[in-house]
């Protein structure tokens, strides 16, 4: 094993840069292999194009003549791209994306062939509903589930093949994908968002959620990586000691991009603006060989999409390039892990961001508007939204001062606290003229500051306000969006519904004036969040105690963070907007919790593996060296102890000390695992967290020690100084 470390060592420092020059204008190459607008107006009938245009812009439903019509223009158009093959690409519950590639070729009954895409090949597929996660809603012997088209998300050619985005349900129709709830919930709050934004603009007929994602990522070398049982089967390291030099320096930190991976990007970006992922920024991170890509904002869906395949080409790309592309959150102890920060906001039909101050007092009371619904929502659901990114990799990465904490709080800086509070102060039922001016002016006068940047940003936050959007910075860089994107649609367009209703209630029972009726209610609702809003150090112990004060969730772990999900008031929540019902609420929870106890079992086993038998034969071998030593030292000297021995002897029993930890420490995480394998998904992910997760820390934790020991020459495992600066 050894061996196998340093020719993987050989090898990563032998690697030639494969060099990828960035030519052409990006713009003459952005989209080339999507079916977008440009290529739908070329390929499709007017008929067609307008069909499917209105079902992208109002949900209108495609008939199935004009589906053939749409699937031959884009069979057409894909073939012109190389594309062979056709798939419906979907994202079930996995965390991954799914593909079964059917190619166009069909025989005909007089015995010619032809290249074909009909209308039922495009619209419906069958896979098997039971190979996927479903949490019980399928049996063995009831496979059938459905793909369906999602006209929204527009299908694009990958190598030889053309993709098309689809939802994927089951034979009765529940959801077993991350795509149906999300869209149900982006229906929901365009919808709430569209009704009220009407207050301000009776223009508007339409509102988008719109997402924009920074993803975190490691790069290893794929020899390096691949020496690593751990990284290979667990996506993380299970054991390895610091390396002497890490991120302390802060010199990694937007510092020059080493050539290997500068390359990387070049090929990826190429990639993805072939497939319109309008990337955007690249640079490093914090922690040394870890990197960020960023794309432009778009409209949720779109950019959950383009997050799900950003990953697919990600993977594909490194490994022309001799890398590993690592998304787990925490891969290497010591240094930071990886996120994905979801920035989200509102924008109308008429090209307004709903969360972006103005210079008048009516958009700004239309900013405030949303600005503070938002909050109350997170405040009301906080618990949910925790739940939303919990998962057994984030865990390790949620509050290990590098990313925000357990504890969802809001952020929103020193001015807008400010306005607020000025808010809050206002008493009556009905304004006066005087604190109408009053509030005109100092919100006028504050807001439109925030866009010059003069308010702090907080990265201890995990919902921060940044100017014109929030930034969920809790998400994890394994996640897929969706999770997250579903419930912050959701919580907000129930909160957006429950403001509509206060307010006209107020306008036509009690004659107030609009603004009168909006002031009153968002006042109130200030004052119910105030508990929600923290501009200090998340890190920090004062702000846990505090937020237990606050009656403010602080689930630390996967499984009891999940147990929200299924609490009376989401159940409610999902079922009232009709983007879940309670079996599928059920279905997730019961998946989510059984994922959990499988990462932390595969890990058990894996480091039970490499700790008995590659770390303890090696600390063994290591052992009868120091024994050969001693006795030469022992017939030199002629004595049975000496001064010369004392040292050998000393560590040839700190090795045997840490031996029969590691032994004894495997033994109690088999035994851990077994009783934890017979009890219930809920119960199994919570004892794994609870005993056996604990065994695999005291495990890695004297494995640690011994790579501290051990003769260099002899350790089996690429360390943390070669994973992380060999490149």
């Amino acid at each position: 094993m050894a061996q196998i470390r340093f020719n993987a060592l050989q090898t990563a420092l032998q690697r030639d840069t494969i060099k990828v020059e960035e030519t052409g204008r990006r713009s003459e190459l952005f989209a080339k292999h999507v079916f977008n607008d440009s290529a739908m107006r070329q390929y499709l009938t007017s008929d067609a194009y307008q069909t499917i245009l209105a079902a992208i812009e109002k949900g209108d439903k495609i008939d199935r003549q004009t589906a053939g019509h749409i699937a031959a223009g884009m069979k057409e158009w894909a073939i012109s791209k190389g594309a062979t093959h056709y798939t419906h690409w979907f994202q079930p519950l996995t965390g991954s994306t799914a593909e079964k590639h059917d190619a166009f070729f069909e025989t005909q009954a007089d015995g010619s062939v032809i290249e074909k895409l009909g209308a039922s090949q495009l619209v419906q597929q069958e896979p098997d509903a039971s190979s996927f996660p479903h949490g019980g809603i399928r049996n063995t012997f009831e496979a059938r589930g459905y793909t369906a088209w999602d006209p929204t998300s527009p299908a694009f050619v990958y190598g030889t093949t053309l993709c098309v985005p689809t939802v994927f349900v089951s034979y009765t129709g529940e959801a077993l994908d991350y795509k149906t709830p999300l869209l149900r919930a982006l229906q929901a709050v365009d919808a709430a968002a569209t009704s009220v934004a009407r207050y301000f603009d009776k223009n508007v007929s339409k509102v988008n959620a719109t997402l924009g994602w920074e993803q975190e990522y490691f790069l290893i070398d794929a020899a390096l990586a691949a020496s690593r049982p751990d990284i290979m089967l667990a996506g993380r390291t299970l054991l390895g000691h610091a390396s002497a030099k890490g991120q302390q320096l802060d010199d990694h930190y937007f510092g020059s991009i080493p050539s290997r991976a500068l390359n990387f990007m070049r090929d990826l970006e190429r990639e993805c603006m072939l497939l319109g992922v309008p990337v955007k920024t690249r640079h490093n991170e914090v922690a040394p060989n870890q990197f960020e890509l960023a794309p432009i904002f778009e409209e949720a869906n779109l950019a959950v999409d383009h997050n799900s395949l950003l990953m697919d080409v990600m993977d594909k790309v490194a490994k022309r390039h001799h890398f590993k592309v690592l998304f787990h959150e925490k891969p290497f102890a010591g240094i930071n892990g990886s996120g994905k920060h979801n920035n989200w906001s509102l924008q109308t039909n008429t090209g307004v961001n709903l969360l972006s101050p103005g210079s008048t007092p009516m958009k700004n009371l239309q900013f405030l508007t949303f600005f503070i619904n938002t909050i109350k929502a997170v405040n009301t659901h906080e618990a949910l939204l925790r739940a939303s990114i919990a998962s057994a990799g984030n865990d390790h990465r949620l509050g290990a001062n590098e990313a925000p904490p357990a504890i969802i709080s809001v952020f929103i800086g020193s001015q807008l606290t400010a306005v607020l509070d000025e808010l809050e102060k206002v008493t009556s039922g009905k304004l006066s003229p005087q604190e109408k001016t009053e509030l005109k002016l100092n919100v006028v006068g504050k807001i439109p500051e925030i866009l010059l940047d003069n308010t702090d940003r907080n990265r201890t936050s995990p919902f921060a306000f940044t100017g014109n959007k929030f930034e969920f910075r809790a998400v994890g860089s394994s996640a897929n969006c969706a999770n997250s994107m579903t419930v912050l649609n959701a919580i907000v367009a129930k909160q957006l519904q429950d403001f509509k209703l206060e307010v006209d209630a107020l306008i036509d029972q009690k004659g107030m004036k609009k603004d009168d009726a909006i002031f009153n209610v968002l006042r109130e609702y200030i004052k119910d969040a105030k508990r929600i809003r923290f501009e200090g150090d998340g890190y920090g112990e004062a702000w846990e105690k505090e937020a237990k004060k606050r009656k403010l969730s602080n689930a630390k772990n996967t499984p009891e963070a999940l147990k929200a999900k299924i609490s009376a008031s989401s159940v409610a929540l999902f079922e009232s907007l009709g983007i879940l019902s309670k079996t599928e609420v059920e279905a997730r929870y019961e998946i989510e919790m059984e994922e959990y106890a499988l990462r932390i079992q595969i890990e058990a086993r894996v480091l039970g593996d490499i700790a008995r038998n590659h770390v303890v034969p090696t600390a063994i071998r290591y052992q009868n060296v120091l024994l050969e030593n001693i006795s030469g030292l022992k017939a030199v000297y002629g004595k049975t102890t000496n001064e010369y021995t004392e040292e050998p002897l000393r560590l040839l029993e700190q090795i045997s000390g840490y031996i029969r930890e590691i032994n004894q420490g495997v033994a109690a995480m088999i035994e851990a695992r077994k009783q934890a394998n017979v009890l219930s998904a809920s119960e199994r992910a919570m004892a794994y967290c609870e005993t056996v997760l604990p065994h695999i820390q005291s495990v890695r934790k004297n494995c640690d020690k011994l790579e501290l020991l051990v003769d260099d020459q002899l350790w089996p495992l690429t360390k943390y100084r070669e994973l992380l600066f060999t490149n």
